[in-house]
């Protein structure tokens, strides 16, 4: 039976464990003892520091790794992700998965957040986000292969997000875009690429026009075409 640093029985208290030491992880993080991209102490003073074996925080290092939380370099050491956006993806694909929720569901809360993001983009964006948001028009009017299209689009709505300033709405709806990416794959071959270009700059036109009104009505309008697209062709 292996046992922690003070004798407790991993075998019987693995999950009050591995709680204990998210939980110390976290109050790390929350109180700035580790930086977004910063590097974790050694395996042994951390150990230490967790009052837990290092067999089992090399456990749960991994799962956070796993999760893309952390990432560990071998030679180097082990470092906080600079980012949170990676954390979201697999949760996100694994609840989609496990439940069951088809492709309706994900445009239908497309439908339901994403033109305020879009209204809220109109009335924050950057020259930066707006030449960003200009530059995926170009690409998808570029596009040849089909993966090329579906970048070009994905990319569109991910710098729309960028540009609404909130970050949990960036975090959220590019996981769940990223989830779609499939179903997209399916409609690509039914659709010309006018319609979603035709779209897209309109978009683009309003968002750059402090125009949030016409941002919210015409994301509304793409969604829903792209939605209807998707569902037909499971028929």
């Amino acid at each position: 039976m292996v046992k922690t640093s003070k004798g407790e029985p991993d075998s019987i208290s693995d999950e009050r464990v591995t709680a204990r030491v998210l939980s110390a992880i976290k109050e790390m993080i929350a109180v700035g003892k580790i930086t977004p991209g910063g590097k974790f102490p050694p395996e042994r003073e951390l150990a230490k520091q967790l009052n837990v074996n290092r067999a089992t925080l090399r456990q749960v290092m991994k799962l956070l790794e796993i999760m893309g939380a952390l990432t560990q370099r071998v030679g180097d050491g082990t470092y906080l992700s600079a980012s949170s956006e990676s954390i979201m993806k697999e949760p996100l694909e694994l609840m989609v998965l496990i439940d069951d929720i088809p492709a309706r569901e994900l445009f239908e809360t497309r439908m339901i957040i994403e033109p305020e993001i879009a209204a809220r983009a109109a009335q924050r964006a950057t020259s930066g986000d707006l030449a960003s948001l200009r530059q995926t028009i170009i690409d998808l009017e570029r596009s040849r292969t089909q993966q090329e299209r579906i970048n070009a689009d994905a990319a569109f709505h991910d710098f729309i997000f960028n540009a609404s300033g909130n970050r949990i709405c960036q975090l959220l709806f590019k996981a769940i875009n990223r989830t779609l990416l499939v179903s997209m794959a399916q409609t690509v071959p039914r659709v010309q690429v006018e319609m979603p270009l035709s779209f897209h700059r309109k978009i683009y036109t309003a968002i750059r026009d402090r125009n949030p009104d016409e941002a919210r009505r015409l994301m509304l309008a793409h969604i829903a075409d792209a939605a209807e697209a998707l569902l037909d062709s499971g028929k």
